[in-house]
């Protein structure tokens, strides 16, 4: 596997990731037989479905599968070799199909990725800091309290004939008139 490193950006990385097509194929191939040994499928006994048949229903998954898995791992790997600190997701691409490298094809990727900002700390020892103190009154604990349980009250519903007193939530039906006419 193959791995070119460029920088797009302060902080963006871009890395081309080629794959041998034949580590791909026999990939698949392994896949596809290991699933023949537990797929059921009409027609065929438990266990018993050719490789073939299950490449042509389930060839395009376990092909998207054995390329997710292998871009990741070369992906990892170039990281790992490249000593960078990947900030988020890689935006992974298909560069657009078969590259012919030395001796055979090979499938082009192109990731893209941030890095973690390397921080140079200076020297701190003349650097004063002023530590911020603040005192609370009980006077504004108090204040806070009484707004909190003001916010937090819950209110009974009283029988009709009774008055309403100063602190009661009251809810008022009328019907608005201006002359004569009723409005909403």
């Amino acid at each position: 596997m193959a791995v070119a490193v460029e920088s797009l950006d302060k902080l963006e990385r871009k890395i081309i990731l080629t794959l041998p097509v034949g580590l791909i194929k026999t990939e698949i191939t392994h896949r596809l037989k290991k699933l023949a040994q537990s797929v059921n499928m009409r027609g065929f006994r438990p266990g018993k479905v050719p490789v073939p048949v299950l490449a042509r229903h389930y060839g395009d998954s376990v092909r998207r599968e054995v390329l997710a898995d292998k871009v990741s791992e070369a992906f990892a790997s170039a990281v790992d070799e490249g000593q960078f600190r990947v900030a988020g997701n890689p935006k992974i691409y298909d560069k657009n199909g078969f590259t012919h490298g030395s001796s055979e094809a090979c499938l082009c990727f192109e990731a893209i990725f941030e890095v973690v900002p390397d921080i140079k700390i200076g020297d701190l020892s003349s650097v004063e800091i002023e530590k911020v103190t603040t005192t609370v009154t009980d006077s504004a604990v108090d204040k806070t309290l009484e707004i909190l349980r003001k916010q937090r009250c819950t209110f009974l519903q009283r029988s009709l004939d009774s008055v309403a007193q100063d602190g009661d939530r009251i809810t008022a039906d009328y019907e608005g008139k201006i002359d004569g006419e009723p409005f909403s």
